[in-house]
């Protein structure tokens, strides 16, 4: 069993064998005697949450924007992911002992930070170009992005408690499920696109949008990835 102090893993069986409680079970992480253990993965799993309130806040956007469109509530949530993930690196310069590895909770953070930050975008082109479009053409991609969003929770939450590695794939592969249907859902939209019956500036402005659209959910992707890598690490 290790622990990561200044960059370095070291053997917690080393340190218990120097002269530590041996009445202390040993699965008791250093970085859990030290009160640091709880912090990261607190602050981890509020960035998943703010993550998928940006996408809840979207899709409420896509349903009542009734053409006022109005990006308050989107930039709420990328705000307090940014909060959270300046927060993270001002932990990490101050916390000798981590829980886990310093530039995996550096990954993650930056993965999820990256999915308020693009539904964000999609938001400032959809004020632009929703009079071009309708918002019922993103519904089943938006369908799709809530599902995503829930499973990045799911995952981050699982991680304070030493998830078993198949229980963490088992949700990676409810993910790639979900990204695999929305490609197939693009595919669809291109060739209706190119088909030569939708006006070409429309086109041009669905075609933009359902890229952010795809984008979102390929940013859900990515933080399940770094998740499935880190439980794979430490397995």
């Amino acid at each position: 069993m290790e622990a990561t102090v200044s960059g370095k893993k070291i053997s917690l069986d080393f340190v218990a064998g120097a002269g530590w409680n041996h009445h202390i079970p040993r699965v008791i992480s250093l970085a859990k005697f030290f009160g640091k253990s709880d912090r990261f993965f607190e602050l981890l799993s509020a960035s998943a949450k703010s993550a998928h309130q940006s996408i809840e806040a979207l899709s409420h956007l896509l349903r009542e924007s009734n053409g006022n469109v109005s990006l308050a509530e989107l930039a709420v949530a990328r705000r307090n992911e940014k909060r959270n993930a300046e927060t993270i690196s001002e932990e990490l310069v101050k916390v000798f002992i981590t829980a886990l590895e310093r530039e995996d909770i550096e990954a993650l953070s930056k993965a999820l930070y990256r999915i308020p930050k693009t539904v964000e975008k999609f938001g400032e082109r959809y004020e632009i170009m929703h009079h071009l479009v309708k918002s019922s053409d993103f519904a089943p991609q938006m369908a799709i992005a809530k599902e995503a969003a829930s499973v990045v929770v799911r995952m981050v939450d699982m991680l304070p408690n030493s998830p078993k590695l198949e229980n963490i794939k088992a949700e990676n592969d409810k993910m790639q499920e979900l990204e695999g249907r929305a490609d197939q859902l693009v595919l669809g939209y291109l060739k209706d696109i190119y088909s030569g019956s939708v006006d070409p500036i429309k086109a041009m402005a669905k075609r933009d949008l359902y890229d952010l659209m795809e984008k979102v959910i390929d940013r859900c992707r990515d933080a399940c990835n770094v998740v499935t890598q880190i439980v794979l690490k430490n397995s």
